[in-house]
């Protein structure tokens, strides 16, 4: 039953999404939830466990290690050696409804610790679906000097600004003394076979107003065909500009070729339109 002042509940969009199939991660016979069932089976009212008015999830510091221009993907499975991952959730904004076409770049570090510095190894970017849903197979992060075991993410619902953070693992002895460490950024881990289960839902600083529609955008497969979406207002023409925010059908040039944008984003160096055909069609 919906809540008493009309507020649509994290927990009631999950279920509807459980029931279409769209659910990442069931646990005990019901839908994950962020944070819930970790260590002694308590739910701390931590960022992840959405409900109406709730703050957004917590930034962390980027790092050394960040690269723009990942490839994009959903599986890194295959870059290294390692026990298998699979972290999946939803992507919400403020009144806890589901974003699609949130924009998700994960790194991380292999299985002994270090980072691709040359290359893109266990580095991807993918967007949420439809439901707001996303899903990365990868395998558990090394430990290095200095730091507790993490995941890396930037993530930015479209036209919004990016939120930079990390995801952690429970029980990790170095938790306690990692000075980044951060418990709101706890991922729900459950034993599967050789591998593991994660589950982290993001709550995005997105203005929202229940029962009307978030914004929407590309899926976590390439894109194909024509933009869907066009802007109310004329299109911004003109060169690729950094920093920019662009929408579903605006026009820009970029080292004399003509590219229309398919997802709504604001853009950022190393995103140039040759690089992120999940953002720019040529035309």
């Amino acid at each position: 039953m919906p809540p008493s002042d009309g507020m649509i509940s994290r927990k009631t969009v999950l279920k509807a999404a459980a029931m279409i199939g769209a659910a990442p991660l069931l646990i005990g016979g019901g839908v994950a939830l962020a944070r819930e069932q970790v260590g002694t089976g308590q739910a701390p009212g931590f960022t992840p466990q959405c409900h109406d008015n709730d703050d957004p999830t917590v930034e962390q510091i980027e790092g050394p290690y960040f690269k723009p221009n990942s490839p994009l993907r959903s599986s890194m499975v295959n870059d290294g050696p390692g026990t298998r991952l699979s972290v999946s959730g939803y992507v919400f904004g403020r009144a806890c409804l589901p974003i699609s076409g949130v924009l998700l770049d994960f790194w991380q570090a292999d299985d002994n610790g270090n980072y691709d510095n040359s290359g893109y190894t266990f580095r991807g970017h993918q967007f949420t679906d439809a439901n707001g849903a996303y899903r990365l197979d990868t395998i558990v992060p090394g430990l290095y000097p200095g730091r507790t075991r993490h995941i890396h993410v930037k993530v930015q619902a479209p036209g919004r600004p990016i939120l930079t953070t990390q995801l952690y693992f429970p029980n990790e002895p170095r938790n306690n003394t990692d000075t980044i460490y951060d418990a709101r950024l706890l991922m729900t881990i459950r034993q599967n076979g050789p591998g593991k289960d994660a589950s982290f839902d993001f709550v995005l600083d997105v203005p929202q107003t229940p029962g009307t529609p978030t914004p929407t955008g590309t899926s976590t497969g390439t894109p194909t065909g024509t933009p869907t979406g066009q802007p109310t207002t004329t299109p911004p023409s003109g060169s690729w500009t950094a920093g920019r925010s662009y929408n579903a059908g605006d026009r820009v040039t970029y080292s004399g070729s003509s590219y229309v944008c398919i997802q709504a984003h604001t853009a950022l160096v190393g995103w140039e339109p040759p690089n992120v055909p999940a953002l720019w069609q040529r035309v």
